[in-house]
């Protein structure tokens, strides 16, 4: 039986195995599963948004990467495929169709003709834009059914434990 008045997955998930496991600590399990599932709703939100863009999700991250530079918005193809975590021959592939469209240009350097650089378009930065508040108002439907005050204390716990994650990473 749930504790929970209106109980969810994961509350049934815990009732399911609280008896079978005595080692699990069911408000450990409540919490990891509950963060899993809201990523899940969080991916299909952004999964939406890509499906009403013209944008793919990778091509959208690339414009992303060059508009976080801020102005120029510019970035040598290296710089640019190791922010995204890329090779640069996947970072190349990607890059095609976004030229082809108008959102980033490739020009080589006028000092130096072996370096390139990738510039976010004013198209792109459009592109950019319109995605993006695509994807928010999507996330927005998510979170808004929480107060303020509870977004700004669900924020501040899962701060919390992303610290303990990267003060831990090599």
């Amino acid at each position: 039986m749930c504790p929970a008045k209106n109980p969810d997955d994961t509350d049934r998930h815990v009732a399911l195995w609280s008896p079978e496991l005595p080692w699990l600590n069911p408000l450990h399990e409540e919490i990891s599963g509950r963060l899993i599932s809201v990523m899940k709703h969080l991916d299909r939100a952004r999964a939406e948004a890509h499906r009403d863009s013209a944008l793919s999700r990778a091509q959208f991250r690339v414009l992303m990467g060059l508009r976080r530079l801020g102005a120029p918005y510019t970035a040598q193809p290296s710089q640019l495929a190791e922010y995204l975590g890329l090779s640069r021959g996947a970072l190349s592939i990607r890059l095609g169709p976004l030229e082809d469209r108008g959102l980033i240009v490739r020009a080589s350097d006028s000092d130096d003709r072996r370096k390139v650089h990738v510039t976010l378009t004013r198209a792109g930065h459009r592109a950019f834009d319109r995605h993006g508040v695509r994807e928010g108002q999507n996330e927005a439907a998510v979170f808004d059914t929480l107060s303020t005050t509870e977004q700004r204390q669900l924020a501040d716990l899962l701060r919390r434990l992303t610290l303990v994650f990267e003060e831990r990473a090599p």
